[in-house]
């Protein structure tokens, strides 16, 4: 396969763009891709103050599902995986995307009452939702404990089957390469510092390679949409966490679903090279370090030795963090701010990497047409002043 260093161009920035995007990671790259592909529009530039996907997008677990509870989220996330069954023939690579079904553990009565319920939702919205019994989580995965001697004892599990994983940077490079090929400018080692403002339009990026004028900005920038919206004078109602994981030694292949259990706070697959990835819930304070808490790792590992005792005796390789922007619904804030020509896209909190393409997607429609795509539209900034919130802290507040 061609080294990612030759799939595009590395320019030098032009002195103003039609957009501009701030921020090189999934939700950028694909942003920049559907504007050219689905638009025309491809005097674009997409600014990344590090290296293409290197924040985030290097650093999630990789998880794709659709399975939200509520309407307006099942629609984004059912959009965004049917692009996704489609995008590797699309984009002429291959992503690895592997749909091998996504189980949600219920450890207790109310798991159970609330995985129905998510399940008959699912159903009336199209989206493939089945409830398993406790022994049919055993048949589906066998390797999980479902003893009814456990700390958290296996009462059944939601599963959809569609659900899987994909390689997180053959996804970013097949976006970037077909952006580039379509003529947008990818912009590494250029950060943004400021904007500039006539009235109450945007009419500039200030970066650490020069002035750059825009006619629309596009914030993309997961953790820090929030420090940049307030260099525009906006104040998002986000907070930014670290979102831990962490990877195992190679393994033979053992496991082939992915496994989540929002009561014990761990989520576990194993990739193609054979790793386990398995990821924790958010630590508790605000942070911009790509680093957690070690208790919280330590938490995580007696949550998968619980749910799976045949990996007692498997070294962990590595830990990491991101940073993961939660809004106050958990759901993320997509559209046009207060200041003219500036958007958002972001409060996605650990929902992101599934929602690439179709963030993407709606996110381009938005710009493309000064107004937002319908399946954006409730996802507006000013729902937290008329109160039509879409609470999914059920579903998205744990790292998944």
């Amino acid at each position: 396969m061609t080294h990612p260093d030759f799939l595009w161009r590395n320019p030098e920035p032009r002195p103003a763009y039609d957009v501009v995007i701030v921020g090189g990671g999934g939700h950028g790259l694909a942003t920049a891709y559907y504007l050219a592909k689905n638009h025309g529009l491809t005097n674009v530039a997409v600014l990344e103050r590090g290296w293409l996907a290197g924040g985030n997008m290097a650093r999630n677990t990789t998880i794709i599902r659709s399975n939200y509870l509520w309407d307006e989220s099942a629609a984004i996330y059912e959009h965004s995986l049917k692009l996704w069954e489609g995008l590797s023939d699309e984009l002429d690579y291959d992503l690895q995307f592997s749909q091998r079904g996504v189980l949600n553990l219920a450890h207790n009565l109310s798991d159970v009452r609330e995985g129905r319920r998510r399940v008959n939702a699912n159903r009336l919205n199209g989206v493939d939702a089945e409830w398993l019994d406790a022994d049919e989580v055993k048949k589906f995965c066998p390797i999980i404990n479902v003893s009814d001697r456990a700390r958290y004892p296996v009462m059944g599990a939601t599963l959809q089957r569609r659900g899987g994983i994909a390689k997180h940077d053959h996804v970013a490079w097949a976006l970037a390469r077909q952006a580039d090929a379509c003529g947008v400018d990818l912009i590494q080692g250029c950060e943004v510092t400021g904007f500039e403002l006539t009235g109450n339009r945007v009419t500039a990026v200030e970066t650490s390679r020069g002035r750059i004028a825009a006619g629309k900005v596009a914030l993309a920038a997961a953790g820090h949409t929030s420090v940049l919206a307030e260099r525009a004078g906006i104040r998002l109602p986000l907070q930014s966490h670290p979102l831990q994981a962490l990877v195992s030694e190679l393994l033979e292949p053992v496991l082939d679903c992915v496994v989540m259990s929002n009561a014990v706070h761990v989520y576990v697959s194993q990739a193609h090279k054979g790793e386990l990835v398995m990821g924790a819930g958010i630590d508790a304070y605000n942070s911009y370090g790509q680093r957690g808490g070690v208790h919280v790792i330590e938490a995580q590992m007696a949550a998968a030795l619980e749910l799976f005792p045949v990996f007692s005796r498997v070294r962990v390789l590595r830990t990491w963090a991101g940073i993961v922007d939660v809004s106050p619904d958990a759901s993320p804030i997509i559209g046009p701010t207060p200041v003219d020509g500036l958007y958002v896209n972001a409060g996605w909190g650990t929902g992101g990497f599934k929602a690439t393409p179709g963030a993407g997607w709606v996110y381009a429609d938005t710009l493309a047409h000064d107004r937002p795509h319908p399946l954006a539209q409730p996802y507006a900034l000013d729902r937290f002043t008329t109160g039509a919130l879409i609470d999914e802290h059920g579903a998205a507040a744990v790292a998944h």
